[in-house]
């Protein structure tokens, strides 16, 4: 299973029954295929959806219906499509209870920086989006990513790209293992299957405890 799919299943695995989620741009779009059997949740989309479903099979697509990076997605019964305005004000009306982030960072101190990828001076890629507000609108924050890339770990002590938000993450996941941020810190709670706990302190920036409970990684 390639990293992007366990990321993506393990993140569904943080859901409960009844809870608003927004799923945003990029690996997070895929929970909606892998909620746990019997979790019933009103997912909702920043571009302007709410109670939206999986993938529709190829040749089921409407055009018109799209997720956050613009996939078709379905709709459920009850499920309504509106403007971007009405949109945000639910995202800032504090009604959604958790949001599924996709990140290019996150550090220790539980900070995410998911916006802005250096182009050159002055100039960034892609944009904020809708980050900004979820980071501090939604009850929950869950944090999306690869756990390196080519220049090393992306679970940092400090966040080195420009901040979408401080102190916002609740729990982030990777494909390596799961954290919680707590009062006191970064916690492992969870680790891929074959690794150990010193394998995920060689690819991880960040310091971090690791929780007396520690398990392996759920799918």
């Amino acid at each position: 299973m390639e990293a992007r799919e366990l990321i993506a299943r393990r993140a569904a695995k943080e859901l409960k029954n009844d809870q608003v989620v927004n799923l945003g741009f990029g690996m997070p779009t895929a929970v909606a295929n892998y909620l746990s059997e019997g979790v019933e949740v009103i997912l909702q989309s920043e571009n302007g959806c709410l109670m939206f479903g999986p993938t529709p099979h190829l040749g089921n697509e409407d055009p018109d219906i799209a997720n956050a990076g613009g996939q078709p997605i379905t709709l459920l019964p009850g499920a309504s499509v509106f403007d971007l305005a009405t949109s945000f004000c639910i995202i800032r009306g504090g009604y959604v209870d958790a949001t599924i982030l996709g990140a290019l960072e996150v550090d220790q101190e539980g900070n995410i920086a998911n916006w802005a990828m250096p182009l050159a001076p002055e100039r960034y890629a892609p944009g904020m989006g809708g980050a900004m507000d979820l980071v501090v609108g939604a009850r929950k924050v869950i944090a999306t990513l690869q756990h390196t890339s080519k220049s090393g770990s992306k679970i940092l002590k400090k966040c080195h790209l420009p901040i979408t938000g401080k102190g916002v993450v609740n729990v982030i996941v990777t494909e390596k293992a799961v954290f919680e941020i707590t009062s006191t810190g970064l916690v492992l709670t969870e680790i891929a299957e074959g690794l150990t706990v010193d394998d995920i302190r060689s690819i991880t920036e960040a310091d971090f405890t690791v929780a007396d409970n520690l398990c392996l990684y759920q799918l």
